[in-house]
């Protein structure tokens, strides 16, 4: 019988050549370490990261929309320190109160991609 054994990755996409943008979001803003991808998947394009224990896939698309409601969530410690962070970087901040049990918000990466930033009070 199989078993689930959690997310191993989230792919989002970017258009061509959103390689120096992607690194300058994901890595010098938000702090993800980026981790090479395997030799034969670098001629596609995109930037992977690693985020916790999971991986963030960000896969060029030929024919790119940016995703408006499907989103990653990431599970963040101090995430008001996060969100002052991106504020102070220009980045803007969709704050959503409409649970009591998580602190949260939205942006948006420079692609359009609506991603969420929690924790869990």
């Amino acid at each position: 019988m199989h078993e689930f054994k959690g997310i191993d990755h989230v792919q989002l996409a970017a258009p061509k050549n959103c390689e120096d943008k992607t690194r300058h979001f994901y890595e010098d803003i938000l702090g993800m370490e980026e981790i090479p991808k395997p030799e034969k998947l670098r001629v596609r394009g995109g930037v992977w990261f690693q985020c916790g224990i999971h991986e963030v896939h960000i896969g060029v698309q030929e024919d790119f929309h940016p995703a408006k409601k499907a989103h990653p969530g990431f599970e963040v410690k101090n995430v008001l320190e996060l969100g002052a962070h991106l504020k102070a970087q220009g980045i803007e901040i969709k704050v959503d109160e409409t649970r009591n049990d998580v602190t949260r918000f939205f942006v948006n990466d420079p692609f359009g991609n609506r991603l969420e930033f929690l924790e869990w009070n």
